[in-house]
């Protein structure tokens, strides 16, 4: 059964994939659990779509497949991929919980497509209907300052400015954020933090501002489906 969000996480997956120790996990062993993993994704990619060839490349989210990734983004490059899971949110609808797909795409040039959609799920961990989707770009400098420009299907769009926290984390802070008239009335600036666990899943928490302080909003974990 999935359990009810709370206020105050107190060891959200954004927490645990920013610690730069990682008690428990050698390199060796982190490897190793990569190449078990990737038993079952690495044959997985984006679907392509039927509609007749572009003159470009289709984007990928296996690096196994497709154009080689930009040097560029090497610091990025370990985000690309389908990622799902479950998380948390506390946000102006109230406490909820959902799944989420996260896709880190590329087609060779030097910037990383971002899509994520998510659904609500009640109190049984069902599926009960979508929820928001984003969708954007990142994109890093040689001084390793990310760029992360995100759309929101609720009406805002944000550009978040941040750095790598260590090599298997990152993290961004919000610089603008534009809320159309329709958009939610409480959303105020913030951060977000993205990083791999010590099990390799994909984790991620968004904090905003509220009355001077900075709050979790959302948080979620995701496992690798492919690439």
């Amino acid at each position: 059964m999935t359990q009810e969000p709370q206020n105050t996480p107190s060891d959200t997956p954004g927490d645990a994939a920013a610690a730069q120790q990682q008690p428990g996990l050698s390199g060796n062993d982190a490897v190793n659990l990569a190449a078990e993993q990737a038993r079952n994704t690495a044959h997985r990619n984006l679907p392509p779509l039927d509609l007749g060839e572009l003159p470009v490349p289709d984007d990928t989210a296996n690096l196994r497949h497709g154009p080689n990734i930009h040097d560029g983004l090497l610091a990025l490059l370990p985000l690309v991929g389908v990622w799902r899971g479950e998380g948390k949110a506390d946000t102006e609808e109230g406490q909820y919980s959902f799944g989420q797909q996260i896709i880190f795409a590329h087609d060779g040039e030097n910037y990383l497509t971002y899509e994520s959609r998510i659904w609500k799920l009640d109190e049984e961990g069902r599926p009960v209907g979508p929820d928001q989707r984003e969708s954007g770009f990142w994109r890093i400098s040689l001084s390793d300052e990310i760029e992360f420009v995100c759309t929101h299907s609720t009406g805002v769009a944000e550009i978040f400015y941040g750095e790598p926290v260590n090599e298997r984390a990152w993290q961004v802070e919000s610089a603008s954020c534009m809320v159309t008239s329709t958009g939610p009335s409480r959303l105020g600036s913030g951060k977000r933090l993205y990083g791999l666990m010590p099990n390799n899943d994909l984790g991620w928490v968004d904090e905003r501002l509220v009355d001077g302080e900075l709050k979790p909003r959302m948080s979620a974990q995701l496992k690798r489906v492919a690439g």
